[in-house]
């Protein structure tokens, strides 16, 4: 039998077709606008009955021997009246505050984020926390402090794209099928990444810039588009505000300065510009890369800035602004206390962008276990996340979480965090559940997540859990639902849209129709109502109005003060398509027939060190070390080194996040330069 559903195994949200015979998972195939033949191949959605049906997965709770290391089984009741008690034993002795809920991306950022803050808030504790911080959602602050939401490419209908700091290859195919597609149409394409990828392979332009140093290209880039006269006059003149701060600001960067910073051309940083600014339409597909860097607010606000001086945003085949789904708000944020703060309360700009995002700087979670600051955390449920491992300066994430009076972790699988736990609970797959995700709710149309398959053992949907925990700790009228369907009704019940109606449309249900220029009639969702090239909040706040007013960052890449003794910089490797962060390294069929954990070597400074393929490679930082093998290649530039990352649940020896930084991170959204940093490596 053939059922419709979306695939999360990773963020991309993919709708899919999945094949259940007697009640087992098959196998599951991907949608898309091309052809089969055409389609790109995901190798975990391949491998999906694997990971449901792994031997590996946790299916029943478990909880800690008193004093010891091991786990015992235990039933849902004993498990949730023991977690239940931990929560109000904490809020008795240390408030409701010192309690924290730590969310990764496994479950999605639509409804199972929605519950466990209304859970939260009810309690009475300001604290649940995403991982925004090194992820989209601070990219998606520079959006909303330009244009008033996160733009979305139109790959597939424009002339020119760039694709900056992003390979979809491994990330989000849908994507990358529309790019390949345009460009088969005759699109221009330009990538800009230190990495020479598989797209950046294909393209018509391949700038290899400098790691860490995208704000300075983009501000280049915005000066040669004015001073050659390329931009938008119309736009900038009737829909915009603080084009001559900009103007005033981007003299600063002209591109045969900035060229030699970034190890790039000039004359090729121009040809981007004008190539961008004189095709249209153009759009721009930035990604991860930019965002797990100290300068990433500015460096990617700049980016957006490029949108509006060329009029590419929200028209056809640029940048469109979404229409987002008039869900009912349910995270009840205003029932918390009054002046209840967050342990997030240093990035105020941070926590308040947007009515839903709430609190995502992470790292605030470890400085208030180890140095409880601004207070201490008492116990933390970790949700769909494997902290110990993804967080930067793994050594320090796993000291905090290993300090905790009480740790409850939410997870598939046994990860390095779980270990740590105190009581572990067992989640399902996102084939075992029906939720709706953010990626239906941020804009149209509206496609389920159906449960296709009953759930594996005796593990639970997230949903299912915190509505239970919810009421065992007193909070029956707020969680009064009893199946992911009524919640999902009740938050779309605005739009009079059901969940027996989104499965009668499997391909999604669009409630309004995909419009362009809204702008023309409603402005933009900024204060000013217009595109700001300066943001007076910003100013009010004490940042920089206009991207690099202030001047650029002296040392934008980690442990850049000491280049004598870390001479390369160490670039967070790629995103395997293989897995997602730290997930699936478990699974067999995933580990075959694919590079596994290399460090990527430059062959002119692997024969200085006379390090040959399939040598054992030791990278050091202040931070820590690690060993991989050695793989020589030319996809990275001389004097940087690529770093497998992800496989430190796999082995600790392999932790790339045992060499990065935590202790400077970004004032506005406490990113730390977990993407690029400075390390030496020496054959062992």
């Amino acid at each position: 039998m053939k059922k419709d559903t979306v695939c999360r195994m990773c963020s991309s949200c993919c709708p899919v077709q999945a094949e259940v015979v007697n009640g087992k998972l098959i196998s599951a195939e991907r949608k898309s606008f091309v052809a089969k033949e055409k389609r790109l191949p995901c190798a975990k959605l391949k491998a999906a009955a694997d990971i449901v049906y792994s031997p590996e997965r946790v299916t029943t709770p478990l909880i800690r021997e008193e004093g010891g290391e091991l786990f015992r089984e235990a039933s849902w009741d004993e498990a949730l009246d023991l977690v239940a008690d931990k929560f109000n034993h904490y809020k008795t002795h240390s408030g409701a505050q010192s309690v924290g809920w730590l969310r990764g991306m496994a479950a999605d950022w639509g409804s199972p984020w929605d519950y466990a803050n209304r859970m939260m808030n009810y309690f009475g504790s300001p604290n649940t926390i995403g991982n925004g911080s090194i992820c989209f959602v601070a990219r998606e602050m520079a959006h909303v402090y330009t244009y008033g939401a996160m733009a979305f490419p139109e790959a597939g209908k424009a002339k020119c794209i760039i694709v900056w700091g992003k390979h979809d290859g491994d990330t989000a195919l849908g994507v990358a099928e529309a790019i390949l597609h345009a460009k088969a149409n005759g699109a221009t394409l330009i990538v800009i990444d230190p990495i020479k990828t598989p797209l950046a392979s294909k393209a018509d332009i391949w700038l290899q810039i400098k790691p860490g140093h995208d704000g300075l290209l983009a501000m280049a880039m915005i000066n040669e588009i004015i001073a050659t006269d390329l931009y938008d006059k119309e736009f900038v003149e009737t829909f915009s505000t603080g084009f001559s701060e900009l103007q005033e600001v981007a003299a600063g960067f002209p591109v045969d300065k900035i060229a030699q910073e970034i190890w790039l051309d000039p004359e090729h940083i121009r040809e981007v510009a004008k190539m961008y600014a004189t095709t249209k339409p153009a759009c721009i597909i930035d990604g991860n890369g930019l965002d797990m860097q100290l300068d990433m607010f500015q460096s990617t606000r700049a980016v957006a800035l490029l949108r509006g001086l060329t009029g590419n945003i929200d028209t056809m085949g640029g940048d469109v602004l979404p229409q987002p789904i008039a869900v009912r708000n349910i995270q009840a944020k205003d029932v918390l206390p009054t002046g209840a703060q967050p342990i997030t309360s240093a990035y105020p700009l941070f926590n308040t962008f947007s009515d839903t995002w709430g609190n995502q700087v992470q790292s605030c979670v470890v400085d208030a276990i180890l140095d409880e600051i601004p207070y201490s955390l008492k116990m933390v449920v970790v949700q769909a996340g494997n902290p110990v491992v993804t967080m930067a300066d793994s050594n320090r994430a796993s000291a905090a979480f290993a300090k905790l009076d009480f740790l409850v972790v939410i997870d598939m699988f046994m990860t390095k965090t779980a270990k740590l736990a105190d009581v572990i609970l067992p989640a399902s797959s996102c084939f075992e559940k029906t939720q709706l995700n953010r990626a239906s709710t941020r804009n149209n149309p509206v496609i389920l997540q159906d449960e296709v398959i009953k759930p594996i053992g005796d593990s639970w949907p997230d949903w299912k859990i915190v509505f239970e925990l919810a009421r065992r700790l007193g909070f029956e009228k707020e969680f009064p639902w009893k199946t992911a369907e009524g919640a999902i009704d009740y938050q779309l019940e605005p739009v009079a849209v059901t969940t027996d109606m989104l499965r009668k449309e499997p391909s999604g249900l669009r409630v309004e129709e995909l419009k362009h220029q809204k702008y023309l009639e409603n402005g933009f969702a900024t204060p000013s109502g217009k595109f700001e090239f300066y943001s007076e909040v910003l100013r009010q706040n004490g940042f920089c109005p206009v991207p690099y007013s202030k001047g650029f960052l002296k040392h934008p890449i980690s442990f850049s003060e000491q280049p004598e003794t870390y001479p390369f910089i160490g670039i967070s490797g790629a995103r395997d398509i293989r897995f997602t962060n730290s997930q699936y390294r478990t699974i067999p069929s995933l580990l075959k027939n694919g590079v596994g954990c290399v460090v990527d070597i430059h062959p002119a400074d692997a024969e200085k060190q006379e390090i040959s393929k399939g040598d054992s490679v030791k990278i050091e930082t202040p931070k820590g070390s690690i060993e991989m093998e050695a793989n020589i290649s030319k996809v990275v530039h001389p004097g940087c080194i690529r770093i497998a990352w992800g496989w430190g649940d796999y082995n600790s020896r392999y932790n790339l996040n045992s060499l990065t930084d935590d202790d400077r991170r970004n004032p506005i959204t406490g990113t730390p330069s977990q993407r690029s940093f400075m390390c030496r490596m020496t054959k062992v």
